[in-house]
Parts: structure tokens; sequence; C-alpha cells
């Protein structure tokens, strides 16, 4: 069985991604298209264009020609969105690098990919110039002030040059960005996503995800990940929107530029929404302009977003997606809420539940893998074919490895990744239903779950609760209240108390972490 979307299928302009996002600005004048939280510094739709296209021009006065790829190793800010449009416009192909990484795995992400120009900040420029190393990268810019013993570093204003009028041809189908996907084995690869799978993935949260002109949108994941990347900046900007920027996230600052600017979208990862619904503080800002909170990245239980939802006045829900799907596959539109339902698929995109073991479609109601087919679906994997062959079939079904059902009304339900599942006795046990379970017990803030292995059961639930402030639970506590609602061989087994779950920056439990520093 093949699941359409319910929603109404779109018009996804046949352009390249500086033609819907750019070519609008000027008309856009001085409206403010980006804000930085951290100064207040404004970005107009004037300026936004106009850095853009002078940026864009002196890239190719630099030397650069089509298909060159630049890296951008930097927090958020309105320069962000500058370089990123910058690159597309010139012809050229941005590579966007966590600024958390560590020069091995910065360059293997500069050779990979084949950067020949950095754009980062000088808290990190040790690293990058260590990285650099041995690679195809011959220029690096700093944001910030350069060094005066910084040698061969120049500054960002030093790539500006004569305005490029106009995008420099390409075909559609030619890579504009390459975002490196961590996987859960092996190293980082780096996703081919083209002109055609950006405007369409823009059109289809923009148009279900009914974001308008009038909206101010939360600049708070990375904008180096797939979901800051698409979902927040890109989108905010075609549809006219604002976005405010946050270099990285902290709590209080997150709710002063919700009152401050009046944020009506808020686009989130499961450990904000946490905080929203458990934290103190909440309490002392108003967030009355918030409309719509979208969390993805990583799963949400029901019951923490409802708690939010209640706190907030607004609608919490949740999409789907990954760097693959450029990123979004499923979502949730403006009343279209269902609890535990990461939404429906996308427009103009299709879904099928699978049977990892037989490959037979599945129906309603019935777990299988998540298979998505639509104009998101990457190109490939750089510079590795026999990764992409196996994550792309020859029907052009990406298979997702996440395990999940499709009910009657057409909402998704992610039970969890096929690789994580958890083997207790031959039966399988998904760690993110018991992690939202543990997160509704009263004492506890955070918790994460994996397979610890056992001789005997092969694999037994191995729990990591952080405590709320002041609470005093004990394991058995935990343990006694998650085995009393759920089957005999889902029981956690074991239960460890940390300080924090490891987590990426775009929300997602590091489970490898804990596996290698627990077990």
């Amino acid at each position: 069985m093949i699941h359409h979307s319910p929603l109404p299928t779109i018009d996804i302009p046949e352009v390249p991604l500086s033609a819907l996002v750019i070519d609008p600005a000027p008309a856009r004048g001085d409206k403010p298209a980006l804000v930085d939280g951290a100064t207040g510094r404004v970005l107009t739709y004037a300026d936004l264009d106009r850095q853009v296209r002078e940026l864009a021009g002196g890239l190719r006065a630099h030397g650069l020609d089509t298909g060159d790829v630049v890296a951008l190793m930097a927090p958020n800010s309105p320069d962000y969105a500058v370089i990123f449009h910058a690159v597309a416009l010139a012809g050229l192909v941005i590579t966007t690098i966590n600024p958390t990484y560590t020069a091995d795995e910065v360059h293997h992400q500069f050779h990979d990919a084949g950067a020949k120009v950095v754009i980062t900040v000088g808290s990190i420029l040790p690293v990058v110039q260590a990285a650099a190393s041995g690679t195809d990268v011959r220029t690096i810019a700093l944001l910030d002030d350069v060094p005066a013993d910084a040698a061969g570093v120049v500054p960002y204003a030093s790539l500006f040059g004569p305005p490029l009028a106009e995008q420099v041809p390409v075909d559609l189908d030619t890579v504009v960005v390459l975002p490196y996907s961590s996987g859960t084995t092996g190293l980082s690869k780096g996703v081919m996503l083209t002109h055609r799978n950006l405007v369409a993935n823009i059109e289809q949260v923009r148009i279900a995800g009914a974001v308008g002109a009038d909206d101010v949108i939360m600049g708070c994941l990375p904008f180096f990940h797939i979901y800051g990347m698409q979902v927040i900046m890109n989108t905010a900007l075609a549809a006219g929107g604002t976005v405010v920027t946050m270099p990285r996230f902290d709590l209080v600052q997150f709710l002063e530029l919700h009152q401050r600017y009046g944020i009506t979208y808020s686009f989130v990862a499961p450990p904000i929404v946490v905080a929203l619904a458990k934290h103190p503080v909440v309490d002392q800002y108003d967030l009355s302009h918030v409309t719509y909170m979208m969390s993805g990245a990583a799963p949400l239980s029901a019951e923490v977003g409802e708690e939010a939802a209640a706190r907030l006045g607004c609608e919490v829900v949740q999409g789907y997606g990954m760097t693959e799907l450029s990123p979004v596959s499923h979502m949730t539109p403006p009343g279209r809420y269902k609890p535990g339902s990461v939404g429906v698929t996308a427009p103009n995109t299709e879904t099928a539940i699978v049977d990892p073991a037989t490959g037979e479609f599945l129906g309603i109601d019935v777990d299988g893998e998540v298979w998505v087919r639509g104009p998101g679906v990457m190109k490939g994997y750089l510079n590795n074919p026999d990764a992409t062959a196996s994550t792309i079939d020859a029907d052009g079904w990406l298979h997702t490895g996440d395990v999940g059902h499709i009910d009657a009304d057409g909402h998704l339900y992610v039970v969890d990744r096929i690789k994580e599942l958890i083997k207790y006795k031959g039966f399988q046990v998904p760690p993110a239903e018991l992690e939202a379970l543990l997160l509704t017990h009263p004492a506890v803030a955070d918790a994460a779950v994996i397979g610890a292995p056992d001789d005997e059961a092969g694999e037994i639930p191995s729990a990591f609760v952080v405590l709320k402030p002041g609470a005093t639970a004990t394991e058995t506590d935990i343990t006694d209240f998650v085995a009393g609602q759920v089957a005999h061989y889902k029981q956690v087994r074991k239960l460890t108390f940390v300080d924090a779950i490891p987590k990426s920056p775009s929300g997602k439990i590091l489970r490898r972490i804990l596996r290698d520093e627990y077990l």
C-alpha cells in the first residue's frame, strides 16, 4: 500500500534557489529579514539582496568556478544567510559544518567535499587551520577580527566584490548544498542536495505550514543542520518573514527574544519542549504571540508536547524528516494535530510502510520501515555510490531506517530506528517509547535508553536519567513506575542517574556516547 499525501498537490517552481529566496528581496525593502538576537543588529531584505549579490560577485572574482565548494563553519547569525545564498547565486556549492567538530572531523569534511574557501569565526580558527592541512583549502576568511599572527587568513569583507546581477546558470539538478549526515557508524557522509530539492521542500513547508510574511520565526536551531537551514532560515526568507537568530541556545535568552520580538512560529527540538513544559522560569515571560510550535530532529513524547502546549496556549506539534529528504517528508499543518503523530505526508510526496525482512508493503496501523519517495529525496551521497544504492532503491524509494506506522487519517507514528531497537530475548523494545514514558515521571527531567549487552537476554533496556533539581527519586521508584505501564519484556532492567544526556546540536540523543562511557 502506498500512502499519498492527504494535503493538496502544490505547484513547485522550476527555478534555482536564488530565484525563490533572493529575487523577491528588493521589493520587500526595509523589512527586517534577519535580526541578530545577541546584538539586535538588523539585516533588511534590501541589505540581504545587496550583500548576497556583492559576495557572490566577489567569490567569482576570487577565482571560484561553477561547482567549487565553499565551507561555512560558524554559529547562527544574519551573515549565515548572506553566505549561504551568495554561494548559491554564484553557482557554487556550500558545505555547512558543525562549529563544535574536532579538527579530525572537520578535516574529513574539507577533504571529502573538496572545499577551497572556508568562512569561519576566530574562536575556532585553530581547529580550522589544523583541519585544512593536506586539503584543497586555499583561503580562510574570518567573520570577526583577524588576529595579527594569523598568517594567510583574510577578513570576510575582503571576499566581497562587484555585485552579481543574475544567477550563474545552473541545472536544477545541480548540487547546491552538502550537509553531512553523521549516521550511526563510520565517517559522516556528504548529502548531495540540489536546487530542485531545496526549492521543493521550502515550498512544501511554506504552503502546508502556512508560513507567511507576517511571521516572526525563532532561529535558535543551528543553521549548519538541515532543520535550521531549510525549515527555519530558507522557508522564512522565501515567505518574506523575519528570522531572529541565536548563536547558541540559552533558555533565558530564547524566552527573552520570544517576548521582545513577538515570535509567532517557533521551530524547536525535543529538549527545548521539555524545558518549556517543566522549567519554572518560563512563567516569567510572555510567549502569547506564539501560534505554532513544531518539534523535530528527534522523537518527542505526546505527553510532554501536550504539557508544553497547555502551558504556552498554542499548538505544539511534530514533524519528521532527515537530511537526505531536504529534510521534511511529514509535518503537522496548523489544525491537524494528533497526539504522538509526526504529521501527515508532505504534499507531492509518497510514503510506504515496508516489512524490513520481506519487503512487503504493509497496510494501516502496521509497523514497518518507513520509505519515502518525492522531490525532496537527495541526489545521493558524495563519493559513496554503495551507500547511495543501499539507501535509495531503483524505484526512487528512500529507505529511512525508521520504524513506524500510518493510521487511517494518514498520520505517521515513528516508533524507533531499526538499528536502535533493543532485542530483549527476541522481543523488540523501542528506546523512544521508554524515554517518553520516563519523562512522564514527576521527578525526571530528561532520559535516554539504550540496549546493554546481556549473556542471557542478548540486550537489556538500560536507562539513563537526569533528575529535576531537588528531586529524590530512587532507582527502584523509577523502574517500578515504568514496570507498571509496559509489557514485561520492555521493563527497564538497569538505571543510571547522570547529570546530563549527551545530545547533538539538533537535539538527537547520542546513544553512542552513552554506550562508550557507561557500557
